[in-house]
């Protein structure tokens, strides 16, 4: 019997994004044992799907998203709503549905979108006095009734966290607000959470993500710290995939909260032992194409819109007000510098310029301390980037992953907090790929809206929601924009050999669209849709 492909993808327009600039196109893809075998050949196959003449792309990938949380909040209030008033009556509504003693949990607010933070008090009315936890759309702050403010022991009086803030008004009671790793003090009343809801949560979230396109994701943060939401979460995952639950290929990061000192012979670190990490020394690249442990995640700061990043000068609609840092910047830097001696990738949530500086500072210590080639570290969200930091990054071979939906959704905030001297170095495209640096596609979902073709037209338009142009000379390309969702996203995770293209030896994951968003009215990227989804050469999706 004479060899036949699995599948022939045909009467296409593939971008199969190889050659000089990412140009290469077929008219088909040939796929063997979930791999790409050949493009544009003749090849005899056991299925013939034909497209129609419709666009095939890669499989986009997501190198910034937090998959357990979006799918937790798909069951959660939606609370992407255009008034304050509209979120007390969600709550009421909520709570009115609900047995006694259950909480009223919402995600997604935005006071940029609202006029203000939600109210203890307000929410004691509209809830009849329940628990009420409603988390602000970056995931950096979140709002509580004042049950919960009771249970933590601060319902007249705040306490001092490190990293964190309790707000209060002018005469020093709590408002319910919790900034940054005062979010903590909730912990020991909601983790962790268990395993089968998490893999439900997962299953969730990655349902949603085939019918956009996606087809890998990493998973920034899990195991610990607020973001964490399970010690144990990675196991998870790994049920998830045991049960044929894990829809997309997923890499994991873990919470630098995790690491602690490792013994090992002094031949295998660098002192008396590895360094922080995890035991029996496992570290970033465990795993196979399905799921595997990404880098350690460090957080240095947090939100600009929520004016809590660590700033050089001051927002602009807050006069006085530079944000601040998660911990000491020693400490930090500590770990970024241990992570890297004990072999693992480190990505730092960086976005504000001056905490930019410190996790520059820190690679730069950490690669003259222990030099690791092509180490490929990362700045999560590289969020208000000056001229001199982009170089800089470039310089250091640190990979910035920034976020071109955030210019839509929530780039009116920024607006207001940079000002328009600064509004252009706010999640940068065209300065990036000026200096040699790759374009990364992530989404931070469900911080906002996550679909790739949204981000690639953000990237592209650079026009906030309301209109506005914010940082119009750090647009790019359709092409580019497309290039960031997959080979861009693969080379931040050091995937770029085995997925972003379509070449033979590649996985097989794939995206069929409607149009081309390389060449398509750039206005219309967004309204791309997404007809089938292919996972390892396997029809997981279709419209």
């Amino acid at each position: 019997m004479s060899f036949q492909a699995d599948l022939l993808v045909t009467n296409a327009r593939v971008r199969t994004l190889t050659g000089p600039g990412h140009t290469g196109t077929a008219s088909s893809v040939a796929i063997w044992g979930g791999r790409v075998l050949a493009v544009d050949e003749d090849v005899p196959a056991r299925e013939v799907l034909d497209v129609g003449g419709a666009v095939v792309v890669p499989g986009f990938h997501d190198a910034h998203n937090h998959m357990a949380w979006y799918g937790l909040a798909l069951a959660e209030v939606d609370l992407r709503l255009g008034s304050l008033e509209a979120v007390y009556d969600a709550v009421a509504a909520r709570a009115a549905t609900l047995p006694p003693g259950a909480w009223v949990i919402g995600e997604g607010y935005d006071e940029n979108k609202i006029g203000a933070h939600p109210d203890r008090d307000a929410l004691d009315r509209a809830s009849g006095g329940r628990r009420v936890w409603l988390k602000h759309t970056s995931g950096h702050m979140c709002v509580v009734s004042s049950a919960l403010l009771e249970d933590l022991g601060l319902a007249s009086a705040a306490r001092e966290v490190s990293g964190g803030l309790v707000v209060t008004d002018a005469s020093g009671r709590p408002t319910g607000l919790l900034q940054e790793t005062a979010q903590s003090l909730l912990s020991d009343l909601v983790l962790p959470y268990p395993t089968a809801t998490l893999v439900d949560a997962v299953e969730r979230a990655g349902r949603a993500y085939l019918a956009e396109g996606l087809t890998s994701v990493v998973e920034a943060g899990v195991g610990g710290g607020w973001i964490g939401k399970s010690p144990v979460e990675v196991a998870a995952y790994q049920a998830a995939l045991d049960a044929g639950r894990l829809p997309v290929r997923t890499e994991l990061m873990v919470t630098s909260d995790v690491l602690h000192d490792v013994a090992a012979h002094a031949d295998d670190g660098f002192g008396p032992g590895l360094g922080r990490g995890l035991d029996l020394g496992i570290r970033t690249g465990l795993g196979d194409d399905r799921l595997r442990l990404g880098p350690v995640k460090v957080f240095s700061d947090g939100s600009l819109i929520g004016h809590t990043c660590a700033m050089t000068e001051d927002f602009a609609d807050t006069p006085g007000v530079r944000g601040y840092l998660q911990a000491d910047a020693e400490a930090i830097t500590e770990r970024i510098v241990t992570a890297h001696r004990a072999g693992w990738r480190v990505a730092t949530h960086a976005i504000g310029d001056a905490a930019i500086d410190l996790v520059l500072d820190a690679v730069e210590r950490a690669q003259a301390s222990v030099p690791r080639p092509d180490a490929r570290h990362r700045i999560e969200h590289f969020g208000v980037a000056r001229p001199d930091q982009v170089q800089r990054a470039a310089a250091l071979g640190v990979v910035p992953v920034p976020q071109g939906r955030f210019v839509g959704e929530i780039g009116d905030g920024m607006l207001r907090a940079l000002g328009p001297e600064r509004a252009g170095w706010a999640y940068r495209g065209r300065s990036l790929l000026d200096a040699g640096l790759p374009l990364v596609g992530s989404s931070d979902r469900p911080v906002v809206a996550g679909a790739p073709l949204l981000g690639m037209h953000d990237l592209v338009n650079r026009r906030t929601d309301a209109g506005a142009p914010l940082g119009p000379e750090e647009a790019v390309t359709g092409l580019e924009a497309l290039v960031a969702y997959t080979h861009g996203s693969a080379y931040a995770s050091h995937q770029e050999g085995s997925r972003g293209l379509v070449a033979p030896g590649y996985l097989a994951d794939l995206a069929v669209l409607s149009d081309d968003p390389a060449t398509c009215d750039p206005g219309a990227i967004r309204d791309v849709a997404v007809l089938a989804t292919l996972l390892g050469g396997e029809v997981v999706h279709t419209a």
